[in-house]
């Protein structure tokens, strides 16, 4: 039975207030038949004015006091992506030094379907982990479902494709940047945290096993289907920010992905094989996200497989609190300073 926000004891009582705002904005919990169908839904003028309002939210979170531009280099590229041939941008954020630097390249959350790394908290967030003396490069995807700033919509494996090509960029664009090419760290938040233990997985299954040097996964949104029985999060923290009980998810990337337990897709069906050469991995949830549970039985996929794995839970929280910079600054700055100390954990020996 899932326990009302305003009556759960666990939450940190901020959080029930951000709640209460939220819920008036929310849409309705639905499944639909086709990929096509949830296309001209969230078309109509009402589900773009709501998704304006998100966007609307997220831009106010773009905030200088928290972490400024000034000391700072920012700058926008513009890269082929392969196989297909489009065109994305990447933004790497660096402090304005000559230094070579470890990099942390973020992917954007929205579940693979909608947001952009250029939205404001964003922005915030990637100047923040560069303060850290790190250069952060975000990708901004293809969506499977509202564009980004790349102008395609499409299913998977556009997005996934996108992220590795960026991550290929990188490391041949790496003596331009002042990165060192062999201590390049993986994140990302939801949607994000998918594509970053997808693109993981990929360059691994192409031959490139060394290439990443660590993991740094946020609430990955990965199993696909919502909810689920073996996964009790799915039940006790149903609607806390979220709502994904519904296949909006699934049709979007691509119903038949899922049908097959695709973990390039879905990351939650990988076997430990699929796994056994993974990078040294941090999988960070939260203890009041409908998602907290497929996080963790990620992180003990990765135990079975030997990899050197940890698990963080930050208790009081929903879903990607993190990116709340500006009613959240405690728990942004501490997750911040923990990935710049996981960055440190993996350097290259």
């Amino acid at each position: 039975m899932t326990t009302h926000y305003q009556e759960d004891q666990r939450l940190d009582p901020r959080c029930v207030a951000v709640l209460e705002n939220l819920s008036k904005t929310r849409s309705k919990n639905f499944d639909v038949t086709s990929r096509e169908a949830l296309i001209e839904i969230t078309s109509r003028p009402e589900a773009v004015a709501r998704e304006e309002q998100t966007y609307a939210l997220m831009d106010l979170m773009d905030n200088e006091r928290i972490a400024s531009r000034e000391g700072l280099r920012i700058e926008t590229h513009d890269i082929r992506s392969s196989p297909d041939g489009n065109t994305i941008k990447l933004q790497s954020f660096r402090p304005d030094t000559d230094e070579t630097l470890p990099c942390v390249y973020y992917m954007h959350g929205g579940g693979m379907m909608t947001a952009s790394c250029f939205r404001g908290c964003y922005q915030t967030w990637a100047r923040l982990l560069a303060h850290h003396n790190l250069c952060v490069v975000m990708v901004d995807f293809r969506n499977a479902l509202r564009p980004s700033s790349a102008p395609e919509v499409a299913p998977f494996p556009a997005g996934l494709n996108d992220c590795v090509s960026g991550f290929q960029w990188l490391k041949a664009h790496a003596a331009a940047l002042n990165i060192d090419p062999e201590y390049i760290v993986l994140s990302g938040e939801s949607g994000g945290g998918n594509l970053s233990i997808a693109t993981t997985m990929k360059l691994i299954q192409d031959g490139h096993r060394d290439a990443v040097a660590g993991l740094y996964a946020l609430c990955p949104y990965i199993s696909g289907e919502w909810p689920r029985d073996e996964l009790p999060s799915t039940h006790e923290n149903a609607g806390y920010f979220i709502s994904v009980n519904n296949n909006h998810g699934a049709m979007a990337y691509g119903i038949e992905q899922l049908e097959a337990k695709n973990p390039l897709a879905w990351p939650y069906f990988a076997s430990a094989a699929d796994v056994e050469h993974f990078p040294p991995t941090m999988i960070s949830v939260n203890e009041c996200d409908p998602l907290r549970d497929e996080g963790i039985a990620f992180y003990r996929t990765l135990m079975a497989a030997g990899v050197q794995a940890h698990c963080r839970q930050v208790m009081g929280t929903f879903h990607a609190i993190e990116l709340f910079i500006t009613v959240f600054t405690d728990h942004t700055r501490m997750t911040a300073a923990d990935i710049a100390r996981w960055v440190e954990e993996c350097r290259p020996a």
